[in-house]
């Protein structure tokens, strides 16, 4: 990359501010317009508390030389995430932590006399074990007497998405990628099942909510400013009611297609040993930093990467399943993996506007290695994508494989194929080390035993 300058296309909106990149390193520029807000910011000790708490990502400021536009007042530098997730990629707990962040933010900013401006969940990320906001410019001088002018966009991106997968489908949350500024609350309110209007803080916040937008949109602007008044205590009284509420949502972990796959898996406790021991080597041999488990399931194979010191990405198509695998990394504090929903026979698109807004799964890559176990089978004969196109495919997101092949032999592609005809003549191991061969040079195969799957591991050619 160089020095070569690349805007962050996801923050044109804010006028206080945005982001770029400059090399390997990331500013975020501050407006002259942001300033006395900025000042206060740093002045009234709500930086170095949400700091000292790790609730915010961290900066210094840098020479103004560095600025890339004449309306800068500050430069800030700050720490590189590593993979940058969306609201519509997390699961349900995911979700629900991330909107206690940024409610428990805001209370900490009003004692500090700020207030939150925006409540995106965009503006959270996962990082290291930790939720962060990672948009330091989101914060406003607390206005005496004033509302939360971001009460609204916190219902529709975190309570309402919460609550419909909660009381209706787990699914749901997929609403976020039609909505990016959240669900609108009259159509959460309508899915909603009857029963939440009984529940008094769903019935406040979402259906009375969606109502009283619907009245007060009629309302001039003029007489909306003279008439909505807030105390202070009201405020923090709403606040603490959407925390309750968003701690209060349950979501049952039912069996799902995939939750118990190890445990029925069609191979023995000898053959899923020596996989493990394959893919620990394997995984010596490319001494990756950034490894994208794709199919990871509940994430037995993320867990001997991150023991390495590896940071993982998590990826399954199956949203209980990976429920299941964020609340063992929660619990057991394995900080370097970050479990996300992403299909990869239908991979997360760009969005937004100009299509740039919010990046595609590919343009977040490539990662140094990626897993792909007992997935290639699923791409090949479920969504019937041919072997050349998911070597072209893996090429693009990843420098190095470690890949699994499972033969039609196999009990899981007899179950495949047991409700369809065969028509897959060139589902074999020639053919697919031939495609693979066109973009990944193989640097080492392995039989598991006991099993007639075979393990690669493998290298991007032209790749250093």
């Amino acid at each position: 990359m160089g020095n070569k300058i690349l805007v962050e296309t996801s923050s044109f909106r804010d006028p206080a501010g945005h982001v770029f990149y400059k090399g390997s390193k990331v500013y975020r520029q501050v407006n002259q317009q942001y300033r006395n807000d900025f000042e206060f910011f740093l002045d009234s000790g709500l930086y170095d508390s949400l700091k000292e708490k790790r609730l915010i990502v961290p900066f210094q400021k840098v020479a103004k030389s560095h600025a890339i536009c004449p309306s800068a007042y500050a430069v800030l530098e700050t720490p590189k995430i590593s993979f940058i997730s969306y609201p519509y990629e997390w699961s349900f707990s995911q979700l629900q932590d991330a909107a206690e962040t940024t409610l428990t933010i805001q209370k900490i900013a009003l004692e500090h006399g700020m207030s939150l401006k925006d409540a995106s969940a965009f503006n959270i990320q996962f990082t290291a074990g930790k939720h962060l906001l990672i948009d330091v410019l989101s914060f406003e001088k607390y206005k005496k007497e004033t509302p939360w002018v971001a009460y609204r966009q916190f219902c529709q991106h975190f309570l309402a998405p919460l609550a419909l997968m909660s009381y209706r489908d787990v699914r749901l949350n997929q609403l976020l990628k039609t909505y990016l500024d959240g669900i609108p609350l009259d159509l959460a309110s309508s899915l909603l099942p009857k029963k939440t209007w009984l529940n008094f803080s769903l019935a406040s916040h979402i259906h009375l909510h969606a109502k009283t937008q619907k009245h007060f949109a009629k309302i001039p602007d003029n007489v909306k400013k003279r008439t909505v008044k807030m105390s202070k205590h009201s405020l923090l009284s709403i606040i603490d009611d959407l925390s309750s509420a968003v701690k209060k949502l349950r979501l049952a972990l039912t069996t799902s297609q995939w939750g118990d796959y190890y445990a029925s898996f069609s191979y023995s406790a000898e053959a899923f040993s020596h996989k493990k021991r394959i893919v620990s080597r394997f995984l010596d041999v490319l001494a990756p930093g950034i490894v994208w488990d794709l199919g990871a399931n509940t994430g037995e194979f993320s867990y001997i990467a991150a023991k390495k010191g590896m940071e993982l990405i998590a990826f399954d198509a199956d949203f209980l399943t990976v429920e299941k695998n964020y609340r063992t990394v929660k619990k057991d504090h394995m900080e370097r993996i970050i479990p996300l929903v992403v299909d990869f026979a239908n991979p997360t698109p760009s969005l937004g506007w100009e299509n740039r807004e919010r990046q595609s799964l590919i343009s977040r890559g490539p990662a140094d290695c990626a897993l792909s176990l007992a997935l290639v089978h699923h791409l090949a004969i479920v969504n019937n994508v041919p072997f050349e196109k998911i070597a072209h495919f893996f090429s693009h997101i990843a420098h190095a494989l470690i890949i699994e092949f499972v033969p039609k032999e196999d009990v899981q592609v007899k179950k495949l194929l047991s409700t369809r005809e065969d028509i897959f003549l060139d589902y074999h191991q020639n053919a697919f080390e031939k495609a693979f061969s066109s973009f990944f040079e193989i640097v080492a195969v392995e039989k598991i035993h006991t099993s007639a799957r075979i393990m690669y591991c493998m290298k991007k050619k032209n790749h250093d």
